[in-house]
């Protein structure tokens, strides 16, 4: 019966951490998956870093995105390059301290305005060719009108 009433206490602490039953279905459908836990954090773009060490290793830290990062809307589109590398470090478990508390040293090749990945969209990185083509592609001739 004990069991039952943990399983019962965890429901409501869920649906209370989530806003109600219309919270916990959209944050099952947007990431697939409802946790509560201890907010370690919130980066300069919105995201929500939570921790709770009841859950195993490796599934006890999480981050929930925020709705919209660099004037895009990510409310469903989420990915995991929206996660700025110092908190990358704490989320993976490289170190045990989350950014809040220490916060990482300053290296040049950490960009202030961390942006994530665009592949795939219309503003992604094309290079240039600086090669002539080896092969070119035949244009039909011009059929003559009179």
């Amino acid at each position: 019966m004990a069991e039952y009433l943990q399983v019962f206490r965890r429901a409501i602490q869920q649906l209370r951490g989530h806003g109600g039953i219309r919270g916990v279905v959209m944050q099952l459908l947007r990431v697939n998956d409802v946790k509560t836990g201890a907010l370690v954090g919130v980066d300069k773009s919105g995201n929500k870093y939570f921790e709770d060490n009841r859950y195993f290793f490796g599934r006890h830290r999480w981050v929930i995105y925020a709705k919209e990062m660099n004037g895009k809307n990510t409310y469903w589109e989420v990915d995991g390059s929206m996660v700025p590398p110092e908190w990358h470090r704490w989320l993976h478990c490289i170190t045990d301290n989350p950014p809040t508390t220490h916060p990482p040293v300053p290296r040049k090749f950490i960009w202030e305005n961390h942006k994530f990945n665009l592949s795939g969209s219309a503003s992604q990185y094309v290079p240039y060719s600086t090669t002539r083509k080896k092969i070119h592609e035949w244009v039909p001739p011009q059929a003559t009108t009179k």
